[in-house]
């Protein structure tokens, strides 16, 4: 799969448009997830550059995975827009390079139907594989030397739409 998406920059093959596929835009939380490209059948780690407008929309259409009453809406109401979005959002713990979970929470934003579709196609930029940098990446964790490890930089994302900002618990 990830071999036919870099030679063809877009997701096909093997790739299933009929499954939600889940967006992990946090590098950490990735290796530990895939355990450094150790796991089996995730051996393959790519880079995926998508358009912002694309994830922004993502964002705007997306309802939670678990229902809070900080929504401000009541449980019935959130199970009918579960139902009826095919988009996901939760907010799960971070990991540091060993694995280990941090106060700080990682986006995972999961896609079905039409969004699938078009993350598939026309919302990338740029498909990248990035195994062996990650394989010698994970060398500096493995020798706990952290000081030569590398690692994208990450920061907060703050969008102009203070509606979409309040809904993803940013401010």
């Amino acid at each position: 799969m990830g071999d036919f998406a870099v030679k063809n920059q877009y997701f096909g093959g093997a790739f299933s448009l009929e499954r939600m596929t889940w967006i992990k835009p946090n590098f950490l939380w990735m290796m530990y997830r895939n355990g450094w490209g150790r796991k089996e059948g995730q051996e393959s780690v790519l880079a995926i550059h998508l358009k912002m407008s694309a994830f922004k929309k993502y964002l705007e259409n997306a309802v939670y995975s678990s229902y809070n009453e900080r929504l401000g809406i009541s449980r019935e109401e959130w199970q009918d827009q579960v139902k009826e979005s095919s988009v996901r959002l939760q907010w799960d713990p971070d990991h540091d390079p060993f694995g280990n979970k941090l106060e700080r929470r990682a986006i995972q934003i999961g896609l079905r139907n039409e969004f699938v579709k078009t993350f598939a196609k026309e919302d990338l930029i740029l498909i990248e594989n990035i195994s062996e940098f990650v394989k010698d990446q994970h060398q500096f964790v493995l020798n706990a030397d952290l000081d030569q490890l590398i690692l994208p930089e990450e920061k907060p994302l703050l969008f102009d739409d203070e509606d979409l900002n309040k809904k993803l618990r940013l401010k």
